[in-house]
Parts: C-alpha cells; structure tokens; sequence
C-alpha cells in the first residue's frame, strides 16, 4: 500500500515564473505582444517622426560637408591665382562672419558642442535651450562655418555638425504628444551623437561621444534612440561619400620596444600642448580680464578682421599649408609626402592660427585641426634621431592626433575611437588607448575641460549672476567684463 502524496504541483511539471497555468502557449503570447504592437498607432507614427529627423539629420550634415569642401576649394582656387589678395579677402570676410553670427545667430558662434552641453543643463529656465540647439540655428551654422572656410579660416566642420544634427533631432519634439516618452535631453544626445558619426563617418565615436560627453551616462530607454540615430545619419553619410576612412588605412609598422621613448614623447608633447591650448581657448572666450578681450567686447568686428589679417600673414608665411582644417596636410603626412611638412613651424603656427580663429568667434570647429596639430607633433618626432623612429612615422601620426584630440578636449575614449576608426588602426588600439588616456592625463594638470568649462560659462550667461551680487555695489574698474555678445544674451 503506497503512502497517499500531499496535495500540489506535480514535481516533474514545468514550473514557470511568469505564468500561473499549465496550458501555457508561448506562441500565444508572442501573438499579443505583436498585437499589442501594431494596435498602438499613435507610438509607430512618434518612431517614424523621430527615425525621419535622425534622416534629415544626416542629410543635413551630408550637406553640411559638401558644402564646406565647395566652399574652401574656392578659397584654394583665390589663393593660387591671387595669393596675395588673402590680406584683403581673409580680414573683410572674418568681420562679416562675426557681425552676421552677433546680429543673426549669437548661438552658432564657436564649436557647437558647449552649447549642445549647455542645453542639457537642466538648471535652463524653460525655453532657454533654444538660444543654444534650434533648427534656425542649425541652418545658420551650416552657412556661416561653410563661410568661414571660404575664408580660409583655421576651423572644423566636425563639431558644428553636432549642433546642426541636434538642432534638427530637437525639432522633432514639437511633433511629438508629452507622454511620449521620447524627451528633449534624449533627442539632443541622440542628434549629437548622429553628428559625430556622420561627420567623421565613425560610428563607434557617436556611441562614446553620447556617453563621455553629452549625457555622463546612457539610459536603457534612450540607448535604442541614439543608435537609431547613429545608424540612419551614418547611412546618409556613407551613401553619399561611401563607406571609408577618414584618413585612409595606414601601414601599421611592426610596434616593439623601440616604438616606447618615441610614443612617449608624442604623448607628453601632446598633453602639454593640449592643455596649454584648452587653456588659451578657456581664458579667451569666457572674457577673462585681458586688454584684447575688452577690444573684443567693444569693436567684435574690428577684432574680428584683425586677427583674419593676422591668419592671412600666417598662411602666406606657411605656404598656406595654415588655411582650413588641416585634414589634407594630415593626409600627406600619413602618405610620407615631403611637401605636407615644408612650412617651417608648422605645428606653433595652426597652432596659433586655431587659437585666433576661435578667439574671433566665428562659427567652426576645433576638431580637424586638433588632429593636423597632433599628427605634426608626431610626424616631428618622428624625424628625431632615434633608433627606427622614422619607420615608425605613421603610427607615432596616429598617436599624436589622438593624444592632441584627447588633451583638448579631455575625452580619451572619444578621441583614439574618433582616430582609430579614421585610420581603420585596429592594430594601434592598445597604442592610441595609452596615448590619449596619458595625454587627457597631463592635460587635466594644465587645465579644465574645454567644452564643459564653455557650457558653464554659456549657461551662467543666461542664469545671470546670482541674487547675493545683484544688490552689491557696483563693481570696481578692475572687473572682468560682461560675457562676449557672440555668446548666446537674453
């Protein structure tokens, strides 16, 4: 006679956690949850909206780069005719930016990405991030940075793209109901993150970028967005210029111990540069007392065609090899081509010619001629008389465009990603990780974050100063002055 089982679930019956019955179809729930998909009508149309600005986003900086190339290709054409007309084709177009970007569009003055970060501050009044991310501006910044490259100013269309592309994701939320679920922060992460990767045809760098430099962090509910965006702006960008590297694929050489005093010298060299240029480019468009930033202050478009003068005498002393981006002189220099290096000073003077472009505050970018300033670091050392160093000339290139990328912008992943995936350099990966990590490294001794240091400085603008210093006396003569009018006012 067997003992009588206690009542309850048979010991060799599937248990399942999310469903109480035995008769459970896998089939059927996956028929409701596609259902349940398809009967949300209203949700699909709010994903086409969005996937549809991620499109014009990549359009938009598809066009963007068209546009910047035609328009320095004229300005090559000007100076070899008329090399000398640049002392008068370079001073009247920079004062007519200036006074364009001061009078019409005080927000696209400068790179683009401070004020995408300022426009995640969530201490913005409602409405203020408008003065920083709108589609008005992003159409601005698209014709005055194409213009400042007619003009043969030393300047990227890298980091404009990440203002335009979050201009136009941005616009997609006057399309969308409230509780979408879809906000302005994620959008504004999603179109930066699109402008990299379109801008640089670099995918990988759109992911990072959104993490190290926009949002801090990449939410599970918006991850989805901005690779939606990434991949919908890359394939815009891939259509139109095909599916290749930036720079082209190097010729990694063999990497051993020799590659370690002459990697280690770009990467200093690198740091400190870097860091003295974050500096010179912090203390000049905050308005820190200076007698030529109260030039600024008052006569912007005089000081304007000064320094587009200034730029003028320095590109004709270089040979021109100082006028636009620098991705061409990159180009020959991983190449080996002698004449990519027969400007003497090459390195001091884009350089300065960076530093003065930006100093103008015209709309354009740092990007492109931090990688020039950084693969001339490299392409010096590389001439040193060191044991296999000029063997070793392309990799010590690559390593000093992500070293001098990393330092000035204090955003290592973002940098050697952005190099590696330009120069298809997946053999270089430990190399330019250790560069930039040691470069952004010595970099923060020098300075602060560049682009972050401009967010607080833009949104502080808007703040206005604090309620314990509106009812103080009035400031003494020795004060810094009112932030720069080519910043975004009330």
């Amino acid at each position: 006679m067997h003992d009588a089982q206690p009542p309850g679930p048979n010991p060799g019956q599937r248990l399942s956690g999310a469903h109480d019955t035995p008769n459970h179809d896998p089939q059927t729930d996956f028929l409701q949850n596609f259902q349940n998909e398809l009967s949300n009508g209203r949700q699909w149309m709010e994903r086409a909206i969005v996937l549809a600005h991620a499109v014009v986003a990549g359009l938009a900086v598809v066009g963007f780069t068209l546009l910047s190339d035609g328009a320095f290709s004229l300005f090559q054409a000007l100076y070899a005719a008329w090399p000398w007309a640049v002392l008068l084709w370079m001073p009247l177009l920079t004062g007519g930016i200036v006074w364009l970007t001061r009078r019409y569009a005080p927000g696209a003055a400068g790179s683009g990405i401070p004020q995408v970060m300022a426009a995640l501050d969530p201490m913005l009044p409602p409405g203020a991030h408008r003065r920083f991310v709108s589609l008005r501006l992003a159409i601005s910044k698209i014709g005055l940075g194409a213009a400042g490259l007619l003009a043969g100013l030393s300047l990227g269309r890298e980091g404009p793209s990440v203002q335009v592309a979050a201009g136009v994701m941005q616009n997609a939320q006057r399309w969308l109901r409230p509780g979408s679920g879809i906000d302005r922060q994620a959008l504004l992460v999603a179109g930066g993150a699109a402008g990299i990767a379109a801008a640089f045809n670099a995918p990988l760098a759109g992911v990072v970028f959104a993490i190290e430099e926009l949002s801090r962090k990449l939410e599970s509910r918006s991850s989805g967005l901005v690779l939606a965006a990434i991949v919908l702006a890359g394939l815009m960008s891939v259509s139109a210029f095909g599916n290749l590297s930036y720079f082209g694929v190097i010729r990694v050489p063999r990497q051993g111990w020799d590659m370690l005093l002459p990697g280690l010298l770009v990467t200093v060299t690198c740091g400190l540069l870097g860091g003295l240029f974050a500096r010179l480019l912090i203390a000049s468009l905050t308005g820190a007392p200076s007698r030529f930033n109260r030039w600024r202050a008052r006569w912007p478009v005089r000081f304007g065609m000064a320094l587009g003068l200034v730029l003028a005498v320095i590109g004709l002393v270089t040979g021109g090899a100082t006028f636009g981006a620098g991705s061409e002189t990159v180009r020959q220099m991983l190449a080996g081509e002698e004449q990519a290096v027969a400007a003497p000073f090459y390195v001091t003077l884009k350089f300065v010619a960076t530093w003065l472009t930006s100093w103008a505050g015209v709309p354009g970018g740092i990007f492109a001629p931090a990688l020039s300033i950084g693969a001339g670091i490299g392409h010096n050392v590389a001439q040193f008389p060191l044991d296999g160093a000029t063997s070793l000339a392309p990799a010590l290139i690559a390593m000093g465009m992500a070293a001098f990328l990393a330092a000035v912008t204090q955003a290592p992943l973002t940098a050697f990603i952005i190099v590696m995936e330009m120069v298809d350099g997946h053999a270089m990966v430990l190399s330019l990780m250790a560069a930039a990590m040691l470069a952004s490294l010595i970099s923060r001794l020098i300075s602060r974050s560049l682009y972050l240091a401009l967010a607080e400085y833009m949104v502080k603008a808007v703040l206005g100063p604090p309620p314990d210093t509106v009812t103080t006396a009035a400031a003494p003569a020795s004060a810094p002055p009112r932030p720069c009018a080519d910043l975004p006012r009330r």
